[in-house]
Parts: structure tokens; C-alpha cells; sequence
């Protein structure tokens, strides 16, 4: 028992050093950059190696979107349910990590499977507490309606609504920011930002 204990451990201790390297080839070079033959040299192990403890790139790459999207929701659960709150930590979340924040919104490399299981309970997870801080906005029209139903039975299509939309203009915003392009336009994003929120506050 006393063996198996060590290692579990250790096999702990492996995934989570792959993944912090793997992070930072991230942070440096996008996820094209991402290569388990240079993790494996990084932490002075085989190639074959690393295939214990993550079985392919794509099989790394999910973990860490899981990651991603956990460190996500844990920030904007833990402020009040109210619009402004919820996109401040939302925000900051994503100008401090770019490099994960990218990872959750976009297939990180060709052929990649987006639309895994895990990925899509991960993903509703975060946007379940947006839904609990916004109210219901104007019906939809019959057939967006129905597409939302199908998306979410257990919400008011309304209510489903005016969370995805202001999501979309939170993620707009938000992503531009940390590609730079307001800085390159001479505008403040913090003032942007501000503006955003009171508009979607209304």
C-alpha cells in the first residue's frame, strides 16, 4: 500500500510538471509550440516516457483547457452575482492568463476535438454563473428559441439569450484587449471596459 501511495504521488507530481511546462511553451509560443519531446528533455525524461502520463498532445492539451476552465469559474464564483462584478474577475482573469484564456475559446491546433464531452460540461459550468447574474432580456424569435432550448431545457430561452449575448461582447472586448488592439488604436482599455460594463448593466 505504502508503495502505491509513492507512486501515486510521484505520477501526481509528473502530470503536474509536464503541465507547468507545457504552460510555459504556451505562454512563449502558442499552442504550435507545443512539443511533449521538449517537455520530456525540460524535465530529463524519455519521449516515450511522458506517454505514461499524458497520452498524446491533443490528451495534454485537454487537461490543461479542463484546468483552464476551472481556475476560470473559480474566480468569477467567488465574487457577488452582478454583471459588473462577474466581468471585472472575468477580465482579469483573462489579462493575466492570455495564454489559457486563448486556449478556452478557440481549437488550440488543427484537427483538434473541441467539442469533447468534458470540454462542453467545463465550458457550461462557467457560463451557469453568468446565468444566475443576468435576467431575462426581450423573448427570441420562435426559431432562435428553439435552438436555445435544445442548447439549455432547463433555462428560459430569454434569460439564455441575454447570458450569451453579453458573454459575446464581454469575450469580444476582452479578447481584443489582450491582442493588443486597443493599444494600437491609442484607446484605454480600462475606460472601454468601464463603458462596456454600464452598457451591459442596463
Amino acid at each position: 500500500m505504502a508503495s502505491s501511495g509513492i507512486r501515486d504521488r510521484f505520477r501526481a507530481q509528473m502530470r503536474q510538471e509536464v503541465k507547468e511546462s507545457a504552460l510555459r511553451q504556451l505562454a512563449e509560443g502558442g499552442p504550435q509550440a507545443l512539443s511533449l519531446n521538449a517537455i520530456a528533455k525540460e524535465l530529463g525524461v524519455s519521449g516515450p516516457a511522458l506517454y505514461r502520463y499524458f497520452a498524446s498532445r491533443d490528451a495534454l492539451l485537454t487537461e490543461l483547457i479542463l484546468d483552464a476552465y476551472a481556475d476560470l469559474t473559480a474566480v468569477i464564483t467567488a465574487v457577488p452575482r452582478r454583471p459588473a462584478e462577474l466581468a471585472a474577475a472575468y477580465r482579469s482573469w483573462a489579462v493575466a492568463e492570455p495564454h489559457r484564456y486563448r486556449l478556452l475559446f478557440a481549437a488550440p491546433l488543427p484537427g483538434y476535438d473541441a467539442q469533447d464531452p468534458r470540454l462542453v460540461t467545463a465550458a457550461q459550468q462557467a457560463m451557469n454563473v453568468l446565468l444566475e447574474a443576468v435576467g431575462p432580456g426581450p423573448a427570441p424569435d420562435p426559431a432562435l428559441a428553439r435552438q436555445l432550448a435544445a442548447h439549455n431545457a432547463a433555462t428560459d430561452p430569454a434569460a439564455l439569450l441575454r447570458a450569451i449575448t453579453a458573454w459575446s461582447r464581454l469575450h469580444g472586448l476582452v479578447s481584443l484587449e489582450i491582442e493588443g488592439n486597443f493599444r494600437s488604436m491609442g484607446l484605454d482599455p480600462d475606460l472601454l471596459f468601464a463603458a462596456e460594463v454600464r452598457s451591459i448593466d442596463q
